[in-house]
């Protein structure tokens, strides 16, 4: 009969320590929790660290994470305002403030996540449609972009790769897409702390059109290049030709001049040798008739002279005879 009490009393005192340990619960430093019974909450949340009691068997603890948490949405194609599509990556971070409201609306993190993934995404969508690509991309209005300095005449007067003038940037974008996003999180007893672009990239089937586009306005650019290049060499070889063409004449006019003044001075040594004397006089228009005569008649010359030409005073005294000869 004593074993049958023994039995007894450890068995009560095991249900009793099992009570004992099933009403004493812990919270650490990074937890909240809520209190259901028979799955409804009771009392308010449990949001201090340390050592709890609550009903045995009846009442259950639900931990909820007090830290911040992550939230990594996946990538998703998107058209901007600009009717391009592109491919957007964002991740934010949130965490809970209100447990009970949290509690009631979505139970665990794993629907807290999906319902973000809604919200957030639906949001993004919205931003991205209202914006350019340029202000998605740019990360202020007034950050001025590196250019290089011999296209930026050359676009400005081509209106080649200029950019449109920015009116928030991206930093603006996310501050709207936060507050759009933060109102409707609210309710659920979520705080969103914030949420940034993490990737933004073209669309697969747009970035072949793109890089099209791109190479397009490059080649615009080198032929604009090519062209004034053509019409410098063009203009050097004008001016190349111009400038032969004025030394060739002031040469040619200097060579003319040289040759005037020898002719000159041949004539007038000729005048003094010849001068000195009647008969240096006759012998100087003998040797020059005979000169002309050597230049004008040739075999097959036929001569019709005036008896009184000065080529005729000569000829008329030859004897043909002696001419033969």
């Amino acid at each position: 009969m004593s074993g049958v009490k023994q039995f007894a009393f450890i068995l009560a005192l095991g249900a009793s320590a099992y009570t004992v340990f099933s009403s004493l619960y812990t919270v650490s430093e990074v937890e909240q929790a809520i209190v259901t019974q028979f799955g409804k909450p009771v009392g308010s949340p449990i949001i201090s660290a340390g050592l709890k009691f609550k009903i045995p068997f009846i009442q259950e603890v639900n931990p909820i994470d007090r830290r911040v948490l992550e939230w990594d949405g996946n990538p998703s194609d998107m058209p901007t305002k600009d009717k391009l599509y592109i491919s957007v990556d964002l991740f934010a971070r949130w965490r809970i403030t209100d447990p009970l409201q949290y509690f009631l609306r979505l139970r665990d993190e794993r629907s807290a996540q999906s319902r973000l993934d809604d919200i957030l995404g639906s949001e993004t969508r919205n931003a991205v449609a209202k914006h350019e690509l340029i202000e998605i991309i740019r990360t202020t209005m007034d950050r001025v972009p590196a250019r290089d300095t011999l296209l930026t005449n050359l676009e400005q007067e081509q209106d080649i790769g200029s950019l449109v003038p920015i009116l928030k940037g991206r930093k603006l974008v996310e501050n709207e897409l936060f507050i759009a996003a933060a109102k409707k999180v609210e309710v659920f007893g979520i705080e969103l702390l914030d949420i940034r672009f993490k990737r933004i990239n073209y669309n697969e089937s747009v970035r072949p059109k793109i890089y099209d586009r791109m190479i397009s306005e490059r080649r615009q650019i080198a032929e604009r290049f090519l062209s004034e290049g053509h019409g410098e060499a063009a203009r050097i070889r004008g001016n190349r030709v111009r400038d032969l063409n004025k030394i060739q004449s002031e040469a040619y006019q200097k060579v003319e001049e040289i040759r005037g003044l020898a002719d000159a001075k041949a004539t007038e040594i000729y005048a003094a040798a010849y001068n000195q004397s009647p008969q240096a006089v006759q012998f100087y228009e003998f040797t020059k008739t005979m000169q002309a005569y050597q230049t004008i008649i040739a075999a097959n010359t036929t001569l019709v002279l005036s008896t009184e030409s000065e080529l005729f005073k000569f000829l008329k005294g030859m004897d043909p005879d002696t001419w033969k000869e």
